[in-house]
């Protein structure tokens, strides 16, 4: 496979606004977990928070090594931080003027923005690892591979928690935890699988 030289300048760029998400998705997991009713969901969004931290770190890591000021604000980083701050002032409008149900589908919501922006700052850094052509590719690949699926996990597991806990709200039969939490999916094929299987699922309860 052919590398290609990149834009070392428009890495950075995505280095600082990745940076700046997981600080923000660390806010955003505390916010939600203040929501969260199902024991269930709050177990996973303990675990997620967790690991946001742990994402964090391996970022301050890769910007030791190369060199980079991790309080660099540029303008991408100020809407990703603006973002954050909105999202979690959405959760706290919710605790404040809805019910403890609604309050819980806001936060799942919002984890759901944030962590969709998180998976994408992963894949990019994962391809700009694979295939570009630089000295800065070592340490990405080596945060990428560390990292895992887990952001794969944090987005497909919260959208099979909302969908169900929103069909719950609805007075239809949900399953939870849902489809994608029992069969521990980490891809969105498997996601999209398990939601298949989401209404004999729904028979085998009942």
């Amino acid at each position: 496979m052919k590398k290609e030289p990149y834009l070392k300048e428009q890495l950075h760029e995505l280095l600082y606004q990745a940076l700046e998400t997981e600080r923000g998705g660390i806010k955003i997991y505390e916010a939600a977990l203040s929501c969260a009713q199902n024991e269930d969901l709050k177990g996973e969004w303990e675990e997620y928070l967790e690991q946001t931290h742990t994402h964090e770190q391996l970022l301050l890591k890769v910007f030791e090594e190369l060199g980079l000021n991790p309080d660099t604000v540029t303008p991408g980083r100020e809407v990703v931080a603006h973002l954050g701050d909105s999202l979690v002032t959405a959760m706290e409008m919710a605790k404040a003027n809805a019910s403890a149900a609604a309050a819980q589908l806001v936060a799942g919501e919002c984890v759901v923005l944030a962590e969709t922006k998180d998976l994408q700052n992963w894949q990019l850094i994962g391809h700009l690892a694979e295939h570009g052509k630089g000295e800065e590719t070592g340490p990405l690949k080596t945060a990428f591979d560390a990292v895992g699926e887990e952001e794969e996990h944090h987005l497909h597991h919260t959208k099979g928690f909302l969908r169900e806990l929103w069909i719950d709200s609805l007075g239809l039969p949900a399953v939870l935890p849902p489809p994608e939490e029992v069969k521990k999916v980490e891809t969105a094929i498997g996601a999209a699988r398990a939601e298949n299987q989401r209404d004999e699922m729904l028979k085998s309860k009942h």
